[in-house]
């Protein structure tokens, strides 16, 4: 039996939810914009056009969701705290639900109303991890609320535009977004790819020398580089500036994955998903960051980091901390499977056709962001059960 008690019991079931649902919604609306060119009149009037709603939404609203969940879920096992309560639970989703909503009707509202509704939900995220990070502070674990302030510095550079104190700040602040959602990524990946890799070997019984390696260089420059690229973003720093650091940060990604053991991995997709996801935004990077020097199309770039790095690596990880911690195999269903490699074909699809196919731009692009919202509905059918229904005993997370 399906109970809203339960469903707001846990941060994984009810973020976790909230992504999926909202990704299909999204990915929908924009296709029926696309489609039919005339969106702009039951989507937005007032506060920003069908476009920026789509990237907004994406970014923040979307990504919001799958963060909220997966950081409400990870840090009390971090330190060794009490989770969330239902009371916390219930006001965190209910702002994140407010700011959707405020983004949706804001041609009915005032742009100082969307922006407080839809600037609450990180900072009472925030505030909440803090409390429990503060029991153990490590720095490797601290420096997520200083991810977390770059988000929301980047949605406050969005509303300042639509607000009227500012006159150009609303596309960096998206891309600030984007990137400081790449520096959670990259740090995340960066510990639980190799770790889950080297756990699922060792279960197998390969020997030690055949697990994956980490190199504290590497690790300490991908952060480095992680942080550096928001921070340029919000402070609005010469394209060329934050263009080098993608092409490094994207460089040092591809090879910490070649030590990672991916073609391993490959026999488990609910493992192998995340090795995808860190690829392609490694790969989604570089192109970004060439394109701030004129090679290839900046948006399409923009549309691999965020559908396949993003979208791709914020699957994997709801897919199976979804199963882990409503006590289920670590086993991805066929269908969740085919989710993994949509939004890889999609990021990838979606960057060919900017650069082959600019005459059938808008059929092909309604094509894909169909194909995205088909994948969050498989991710949404398939784990139903494990976000909704009782905790199975008979598996370990």
């Amino acid at each position: 039996m399906i109970t809203i008690k339960r469903i707001l019991g846990e941060g994984f079931r009810v973020f976790f939810l909230c992504a999926g649902l909202y990704g299909v919604f999204v990915g929908c609306v924009w296709a029926i914009w696309l489609m039919t060119q005339s969106g702009a009149d039951v989507i937005l009037l007032k506060t920003a056009d069908p476009q920026m709603w789509h990237a907004h939404e994406m970014i923040f609203g979307y990504a919001g969701a799958a963060m909220g969940g997966f950081f409400l879920t990870a840090v009390p096992n971090w330190t060794n705290t009490p989770a969330a309560r239902l009371s916390y639970l219930t006001v965190a989703a209910g702002l994140w639900l407010a700011g959707r909503l405020a983004m949706w009707f804001s041609g009915a509202l005032s742009p100082e109303w969307v922006a407080a509704l839809d600037l609450a939900f990180v900072p009472i995220l925030s505030l909440k991890i803090a409390t429990q990070l503060i029991k153990r502070p490590k720095p490797q674990n601290m420096m997520f609320l200083l991810i977390l302030t770059l988000i929301w510095l980047g949605n406050l550079l969005v509303h300042l535009e639509w607000v009227g104190i500012t006159t150009d700040t609303a596309h960096n602040g998206l891309r600030a977004g984007l990137f400081a959602l790449c520096a959670m990524v990259v740090v995340l990946g960066g510990r639980i790819t190799p770790a889950f890799t080297r756990n699922a070997m060792k279960r197998e019984g390969m020997p030690e020398q055949s697990w994956p390696k980490t190199c504290k260089i590497s690790d300490r420059a991908s952060l480095v580089l992680g942080l550096l690229l928001p921070a340029l973003t919000v402070a609005h720093a010469p394209q060329f500036a934050p263009g080098i650091v993608a092409i490094l940060l994207g460089v040092v990604q591809l090879i910490r994955l070649t030590r990672w053991r991916a073609g391993w991995a490959w026999r488990q997709p609910i493992l192998f998903a995340l090795h995808l996801g860190l690829g392609l935004l490694g790969l989604g990077l570089i192109l970004w960051g060439a394109a701030a020097f004129g090679l290839g199309q900046e948006i399409a770039a923009l549309h691999v980091i965020g559908i396949g790095g993003i979208g791709g690596m914020t699957l994997a990880v709801m897919s199976r901390a979804a199963l882990g911690h409503s006590g289920r195999p670590l086993v991805a269903p066929r269908a969740v499977t085919v989710a993994y490699a949509i939004l890889a074909i999609t990021a990838l699809a979606r960057w060919l056709v900017a650069i082959l196919s600019p005459s059938a731009y808008f059929p092909l692009m309604t094509g894909l962001s169909l194909l995205w919202a088909l994948g969050f509905l498989l991710f949404v059918l398939c784990l139903w059960p494990a976000l909704t229904q009782p905790r199975e005993d008979h598996s370990s997370t």
